[in-house]
C-alpha cells in the first residue's frame, strides 16, 4: 500500500507550519485552570518535554484570557486559545499574544462581532480553527439529518467556513470530531473533497488511556492511511502527556515520523529461553534518547528470530545461555546471555 497525502494549503501557528508538505504535528490541551499560571506553565513544559508541537488552553472568562501573556512568555510551543461563544475573550486572547484561536464563528453572534475577531486575526496573521463536534451540533442540523451524521458535521463546518471566507479570511484549520469512528472517518473524507484547508484529526471523547488509545489509534490511523490529516490530537481521559506519546507513536508506526529507533519484538512463546519482556523494556529505556532512523529487533527464539526479523537493521535473538546478534537477518556472532543487552546497545550506538 502506498501512502499519498492529501494536498492542503499551509497555515502557520507560531513557529509550526500545518498542512502542505510539513510534518504532521501533534497537539494536546491543558487540564489546568488557565487562571493558574504556575500549574499551567508546569503542564505545558511537561508536554513540551514529551514532544508536543502545539498546545490548546481553555479560556472560560476574561481573567483567563488576560493571563495568557504570563503563560506565553514562559513556554516555547505555540498556544491556541479555546473560545466558546464570547468574541470578547477571543479579542483579549489575541491581544495577550496567543498564536491562534479555536472558535466557531457562527456561534459568537452578529457578523460585526465575527468581523472584529477576523480583523484582529488578520492583523496578527493568526489562524482560526473551526472545531465541529458531534455532541454540540446546531439544532437545525440535528433536525435536518435526524442525528449527528457525518453529513451534518460537514455542513456545520462549511457554514462556519463560509462566514470567514465572506470576510476574506482563509487562514483556517478544520476539525470534525465525533466519538463514533465511522462517522468521524466519513466526515473527514467528505470534507477533504470539498476544501483544501488543513485538517485537524482525532476521535473526540475516546475514553480512558487504555481504551482511548486503542479507539484513537484505529480512527486516526485509518485517516492517516487515507492521506488525511495535517495535525492531530489524541483525546484521552488522563494526563495529557499520554496524548503526545500515543500520537507520536501512531505517526512512527506509519513511518510518518522517524525521530526515534523503532523496536520490534516477538510476543514470546514456550520456545523462549530468555527474559524477553524485561530485556525489551531495558533496551527501550536505554535507547529512548538515541536519535537514529533504524529498526531494532529483539526476538526470543534463536531458531526463527533472525529470519522473522530480517528487515530489521540490527537485532538479537535469545537461546539457552546465549543469544545471536544479527543484521538484516544475517547472523554476525554469538553473545553470552548476560551480555545480550550491553552488546546490543553498543552495536546500536556504533551502527
Amino acid at each position: 500500500m502506498s501512502y499519498k497525502r492529501r494536498c492542503s494549503r499551509e497555515v502557520s501557528v507560531g513557529n509550526v507550519k500545518i498542512g502542505g508538505n510539513n510534518p504532521i504535528s501533534v497537539q494536546s490541551m491543558t487540564t489546568t485552570d488557565t487562571r493558574d499560571s504556575i500549574s499551567t506553565i508546569k503542564q505545558i513544559k511537561e508536554l513540551e518535554k514529551a514532544g508536543c508541537d502545539i498546545v490548546r488552553i481553555a479560556v472560560p472568562d476574561m481573567e483567563a484570557a488576560k493571563n495568557i501573556s504570563n503563560i506565553k512568555k514562559e513556554v516555547n510551543i505555540p498556544i491556541i486559545a479555546d473560545i466558546h461563544f464570547d468574541y470578547r475573550l477571543a479579542l483579549e486572547a489575541i491581544n495577550q499574544g496567543v498564536d491562534g484561536i479555536r472558535i466557531n464563528p457562527g456561534n459568537i453572534g452578529s457578523i460585526e462581532k465575527v468581523k472584529m475577531v477576523v480583523e484582529k486575526c488578520k492583523e496578527k496573521n493568526l489562524k482560526i480553527r473551526i472545531g465541529v463536534n458531534g455532541g454540540s451540533l446546531e439544532k437545525e442540523l440535528l433536525e435536518k439529518y435526524g442525528s449527528a451524521t457525518s453529513e451534518a458535521l460537514v455542513e456545520s463546518a462549511l457554514n462556519h467556513v463560509k462566514i470567514l471566507e465572506d470576510l476574506e479570511f482563509y487562514n483556517i484549520v478544520i476539525s470534525l470530531k465525533s466519538t463514533d469512528i465511522y462517522k468521524t472517518i466519513d466526515a473527514y473524507k467528505l470534507i477533504s473533497e470539498k476544501v483544501d484547508y488543513p485538517l485537524h484529526i482525532g476521535i473526540t471523547e475516546s475514553g480512558s488511556i487504555k481504551k482511548g488509545t486503542i479507539k484513537s489509534s484505529i480512527g486516526v490511523g485509518a485517516l492517516l492511511l487515507n492521506g488525511i490529516g495535517d495535525t492531530l490530537r489524541i483525546s484521552l481521559t488522563g494526563d495529557p502527556v499520554e496524548e503526545i506519546y500515543v500520537g507520536k507513536e501512531i505517526l512512527r508506526s506509519l513511518d510518518l515520523l522517524n525521530d526515534k529507533i523503532k523496536v520490534i519484538s516477538c510476543p514470546t512463546c514456550g520456545r523462549c529461553n530468555i527474559d524477553l519482556i524485561n530485556i525489551v523494556n531495558e533496551v527501550e529505556d536505554k535507547i529512548e534518547n538515541i536519535e537514529k532512523n533504524i529498526t531494532v529487533a529483539i526476538m526470543g527464539c534463536a531458531v526463527n528470530g533472525p529470519g522473522e526479523a530480517r528487515d530489521a537493521d540490527i537485532g538479537i535473538a535469545g537461546g539457552k545461555g546465549e543469544g545471536l546478534l544479527f543484521k538484516k537477518g544475517e547472523i554476525i556472532k554469538k553473545i553470552k546471555g548476560d551480555n545480550l543487552v550491553d552488546e546490543l546497545i553498543n552495536e546500536i550506538k556504533s551502527f
